[in-house]
């Protein structure tokens, strides 16, 4: 199971939101280079980045950081946030980015998404961003009637790199992840799914290896030491090093 540490960006800075609230945020750090430098150091293999400027705007007011800490870290990332037209998937694509998280024009546009997909294969992946099971879009600002599990299968046949399924009153909460719900979304969706939203101890990670997740997402529990990104991998590879004690 692949670990992705999160890099979340809003203005120019490594933030993190409680439950998609942008008014309730934490800033980490000033300088989210160092953060990625610091992250493929530590033993990071991939990084997921999010644009919240972009997921709520539209607008990547953050792209110099994100092409910064492409080159710089020479590690494949994974993009999300405002990603809404082909402009934004060549430009991204074009610059380094490895896969981009496509999450609101999919479930207003399904078409184009399916066309998208065609047309950059294995390069988009599926952002299913849901609170109570609805799917919510626009920066988590809205919440739809579509159900995640539904969503995901309307591109079951499409060559999507795969799913970002974040439960969004999980995440930046340190409550752990919704097994119930990743469970549902494994056994009816056969894309790779990435859990995203409540991972804080290493227990978390070996209950996602046993769901057979292709990866997960970690932001807030790195960043206040719950757990060593190094004891992270471990957990992930099955190991037993490390415990869930707090680094301090």
């Amino acid at each position: 199971m692949q670990i992705w540490p999160a890099i979340d960006l809003r203005g120019g800075k490594c933030v993190r939101l409680q439950q998609g609230d942008y008014q309730r945020e934490t800033v980490f750090a000033d300088d989210p280079v160092a953060m990625a430098v610091r992250w493929r150091d530590s033993g990071a293999d991939c990084l997921h980045l999010v644009d919240l400027d972009g997921a709520r705007d539209g607008q990547a007011i953050n792209a110099p950081v994100v092409e910064a800490i492409v080159q710089q870290v020479a590690l494949p990332c994974q993009l999300g946030g405002g990603i809404r037209d082909e402009q934004s998937i060549e430009r991204w694509l074009d610059c380094g980015v490895a896969r981009l998280v496509v999450g609101t024009r999919a479930l207003k546009e399904p078409d184009w998404f399916r066309q998208m997909c065609r047309r950059y294969p294995g390069k988009l992946v599926l952002g299913i961003d849901a609170r109570g099971g609805r799917v919510a879009t626009d920066g988590w600002l809205e919440v739809s009637q579509i159900g995640a599990v539904e969503l995901a299968n309307w591109f079951a046949n499409e060559p999507v790199a795969g799913i970002v399924y974040t439960d969004i009153a999980r995440d930046g909460m340190l409550q752990g992840p919704n097994l119930a719900a990743l469970r549902e979304m494994c056994d009816e969706v056969r894309l790779p799914i990435i859990a995203s939203g409540g991972v804080t101890t290493l227990d978390d990670i070996r209950a996602l290896v046993e769901l057979e997740v292709a990866g997960c997402i970690i932001g807030r529990a790195l960043y206040e030491g719950k757990m060593t990104l190094e004891d992270a991998l471990r957990a992930a590879r099955g190991e037993t090093e490390g415990d869930d004690a707090p680094v301090r």
